[in-house]
């Protein structure tokens, strides 16, 4: 009797921690709230390129996958690319397109259908409207899948790649990139600027603002007097400072005069540039003539630890890009605690704030009125500097990567939701096929009518 009473009261027991197990694995559940998904990206950028699109793709996928989500990237071939890459499919590409730093991929290939086939994507995220952009529609199609696109970039601004920035090329790839935003359903804008500008280009398909987050830590951690140390430069000399793509869409002719300005001004001051590309050799050309080249140090490409003491070396970021979706190094200066001058126009608008973590001038100013701005940060009492360099380091903060990245996720989930009623009847290679064709009419019509509207433009215009 006394046995059978010792397993009644055993069995209780059990029922009891299967009860509390069951509790708890549902707190878990909610905790998680949706499962993990498999994300295949897109992009005609990425390492080793240098430069924004790259390091948000890297950024991005970096963090889904620490929060448990798995994610295929598909970019370009590079000469310099690791040949052993995990989650990473590369497709030929042309090497230095038209002499940029940019490799154009060749996007068919037989490796990538066999290579999605087994990972079994669940959201296609496109961070490009062209070449593999188009295939990114075209996967997306074939398998019933949402697809997401990120605008990291103002596309009618690189038109000098290909010709000498011809007003009918700009208005034809603005039409092409705003239709191919409603060839997707739905789009990330990195800042509210680039949400309204599409919305003024009659986009019709749903824009969520989500900004590319950065590792608060990293920038954190800089050393401000390694660099220095290395280049001569004592701690009491006051260093203008710029990070990036060295490129004529950065506007650096007008940032590289009125920093000749400022140091011509001011004996004790030294321009430090990380980063590299075609504008370099002018850059470099500029300041010799302005006998300036003993105060200036062009780094060439910085990454890692190094470019967190970059930027913690200086005393103020200059940035004067009128090519800006977000501009990611802004933030990244002022996780570190560095103010910035910069020009009032989109991506730099929504992170400058004059007079709390630097200054925002009027996209017409002229370099002597940037210069002054630089002068205006320079002649900041300890106090008034220390202000600065508090309210940036705040600014940074609410781009925190974690923050972006669950927002990203959230904006995946309600796709995949969405979807899974076409998901689910799309079962035979028929349907599958014949949406695919669909897309690529789809693809087509759109070039088709940003020729016509560009043609069109260009015939009002002249009339």
């Amino acid at each position: 009797m006394e046995d059978r009473i010792s397993i009644i009261r055993w069995l209780d027991k059990l029922d009891a921690a299967i009860a509390l197990e069951a509790t708890s694995l549902r707190s878990i559940g909610a905790v998680l709230d949706r499962p993990c998904m498999n994300i295949v990206m897109f992009t005609n950028t990425f390492s080793p390129h240098v430069g924004g699109v790259a390091h948000s793709v890297a950024s991005l996928s970096e963090m889904l996958r620490e929060l448990g989500h798995a994610v295929l990237i598909v970019a370009p071939d590079y000469a310099e690319a690791a040949r052993s890459e995990s989650d990473i499919l590369r497709v030929p590409a042309i090497q230095n397109f038209n002499g940029s730093d940019f490799s154009v991929p060749i996007p068919f290939t037989r490796s990538l259908e066999k290579t999605l086939n087994a990972f079994e994507p669940d959201v296609v995220h496109s961070h490009h409207p062209f070449l593999l952009g188009d295939t990114a529609l075209r996967t997306a199609a074939s398998r019933a899948l949402p697809t997401i696109f990120t605008y990291h970039t103002r596309y009618e601004l690189y038109g000098h790649y290909v010709a000498q920035d011809a007003p009918v090329l700009q208005r034809l790839v603005l039409s092409l990139a705003a239709g191919y935003c409603d060839l997707c359903d739905h789009i990330i804008a990195p800042t509210h600027s680039i949400a309204d500008l599409l919305r003024h280009h009659d986009v019709t398909k749903p824009i969520t603002t989500i900004p590319t987050g950065i590792d608060l830590a990293r920038f954190a951690d800089g050393d401000r007097l390694r660099l220095r140390s290395r280049l001569g430069i004592v701690e009491t000399d006051f260093i203008v400072g710029h990070v990036g793509r060295l490129a004529p869409e950065k506007n650096l002719t007008y940032l590289t005069e009125a920093v000749c300005l400022f140091l011509l001004q001011n004996e004790r001051a030294h321009f430090v540039v990380a980063g590299d590309g075609a504008s370099a050799s002018e850059m470099r050309r500029m300041l010799d003539e302005a006998g300036l080249q003993d105060r200036c140090h062009l780094l060439g490409v910085v990454e890692g630890a190094d470019l967190a003491d970059v930027y913690a070396a200086m005393d103020v970021f200059a940035f004067s890009s009128r090519s800006e979706t977000q501009g990611l190094v802004l933030v990244e200066a002022m996780a570190t605690g560095v103010p910035v001058v910069g020009l009032d126009e989109p991506g730099v608008r929504e992170v400058v704030r004059t007079g709390k973590n630097g200054y925002l001038l009027s996209a017409d100013a002229s370099p002597g009125q940037f210069s002054k701005a630089l002068a205006r940060v320079r002649a900041l009492t300890p106090p008034g500097r220390a202000a600065l360099q508090e309210e940036a380091r705040l600014t940074a903060a609410s781009y925190s990567q974690s923050s972006t990245a669950q927002q990203t996720v959230d904006l995946y989930s309600h796709a995949v939701e969405s979807h899974a009623g076409a998901r689910a009847t799309r079962t035979r290679s028929f349907e599958a096929t014949l949406e695919g064709l669909k897309q690529e009419w789809r693809i087509l019509a759109n070039l088709a009518n940003a020729v016509k509207d560009a043609v069109a433009t260009r015939s009002d215009s002249t009339k």
